[in-house]
């Protein structure tokens, strides 16, 4: 099993920047692609980018291409997601999770494991 801890979240005026860690123990880190997703009050989660193994393929959802990075340090068991010009709809808890798969997959039925999210608020 991977133990998934997110940190990093907070309050933040638009246009602001935040950047999230997903720190991971258990089995070995370079084994799972690695997602984050974000579930605002009321909605379904959403995917917001995936990382492969190596970290040298992402894939990132439309409403946040551009103003999101995410990246990965296997040697530090963590993968970052870089939060740019970041707009009051951004506000959600922000989940990483791991996928024991090979293909960068949007969909959180792919995710083996999740950790317990990070709260983000934008504020106008």
């Amino acid at each position: 099993q991977v133990q998934l801890v997110e940190s990093g979240g907070g309050l933040v005026q638009a246009g602001g920047s935040l950047r999230l860690s997903c720190a991971a123990s258990g089995r070995t880190f370079s084994w799972y692609a690695m997602g984050w997703f974000l579930q605002a009050p009321g909605k379904e989660r959403e995917f917001v980018a995936a990382i492969s193994r190596s970290g040298a393929n992402t894939y990132y959802a439309d409403s946040v291409k551009g103003r999101f990075t995410i990246s990965r340090d296997n040697a530090k068991n963590t993968v970052y997601l870089q939060m740019n010009s970041l707009k009051p709809e951004d506000t959600a808890v922000y989940y990483c999770a791991a996928d024991q798969g090979w293909a960068l997959q949007h969909s959180v039925d792919a995710y083996d494991y999740w950790g317990q999210g990070t709260q983000v608020t934008v504020s106008s």
